[in-house]
């Protein structure tokens, strides 16, 4: 059986980690793309992990290119290209630098990559997913964005360090767009199966709610300059391995919607099944109205930040 071919758009933090989890998975060969001045950025992280392939006790052939037909044929390609949010920056405050950069992306990968699963992690994210579908014009389940599973595993992470128990034991799901205005759904998590809300007083999980919101902009003020990369790189290739894999793992990721929801037209943060058909299916959670009204709050500033791109 011939070797998956994974295309890492952006050779920036995310794409050189996503590189080396690859490498370490085995999901398949690695070919990073960067711009051509930093070409030999893409060449010399891949070149560095395939040096320590051997110690790995992995095979994996990775290789760094500008050129976008070293991409032909990918089967999944997971798109980094754009500019990091520094400290005072919102996610939107990058939309149009980035909406340039998704717009050469995405015309590359539908010319040479048109059957590859699509992974997007660029921000703002539900704008920058929806402008890449509308591009390249591939079917729904073919693109998705990455959010929901790193903003879940920042609400699983904080509940476990404030109960002091194994993160691995922790269910949750996250909603809505990714940024400030998404949905964690405590009333949903459990630890070992048992309720959240029986393990801890509504104002922790307020806390922690609101932790969650802000876990981007914490790093981003804490690191100075830049924004998380390990994190989204750990989410994207849960997604990718589900695909490559067929899995078929429920991962809360931005989905396009016709309907589910009472939402049309748009990229927003569902639970999902990721197999091999792609998003095979968006899975309907009864909402509360007060739940209701969060994620239609997330919507307007979905849409928002989906009109400015002017697609």
């Amino acid at each position: 059986m011939a070797r998956k071919k994974i295309a890492l758009i952006g050779g920036g933090q995310i794409g050189g980690i996503l590189a080396l989890l690859v490498a370490q998975k085995e999901l398949g060969d690695v070919v990073m793309v960067d711009i051509p001045e930093k070409e030999g950025v893409a060449k010399g992280k891949t070149l560095d992990i395939t040096e320590g392939t051997p110690l790995m006790g992995v095979d994996c052939n990775l290789s760094g290119t500008s050129n976008y037909a070293d991409i032909a044929g990918a089967d999944v390609a997971i798109i980094t290209a754009g500019v990091p949010r520094k400290p005072g920056m919102s996610r939107e405050d990058l939309l149009d630098v980035n909406l340039k950069i998704m717009t050469n992306v995405a015309e590359n990968i539908k010319k040479y990559a048109p059957n590859a699963f699509c992974i997007i992690t660029t921000n703002p994210l539900d704008a920058m997913v929806y402008s890449f579908k509308k591009i390249t014009g591939f079917p729904k389940n073919q693109v998705v964005g990455m959010a929901g599973v790193l903003d879940t595993g920042r609400f699983k992470s904080f509940v476990a360090m404030e109960l002091g128990v194994s993160a691995e034991d922790i269910t949750a799901t996250v909603l809505g767009g990714h940024g400030p205005t998404m949905v964690p759904l405590p009333r949903l998590a459990t630890v070992g199966g048992v309720p959240l809300m029986e393990l801890m007083p509504q104002e922790k999980i307020d806390a922690i709610v609101d932790r969650t919101r802000k876990a981007g902009t914490e790093i981003v003020g804490l690191l100075g300059n830049g924004s998380a990369f390990f994190s989204p790189a750990i989410s994207s290739v849960e997604m990718a391995e589900s695909y490559i894999k067929d899995k078929k793992r429920v991962l809360p990721c931005a989905a396009y919607l016709e309907g589910e929801y009472g939402i049309n037209g748009y990229y927003i943060g569902v639970p999902a099944v990721i197999g091999s058909g792609g998003v095979e299916k968006v899975l309907e959670i009864e909402l509360t109205d007060e739940e209701k009204d969060m994620l239609n709050n997330s919507l307007e500033a979905v849409k928002k930040a989906v009109a400015d791109t002017k697609l």
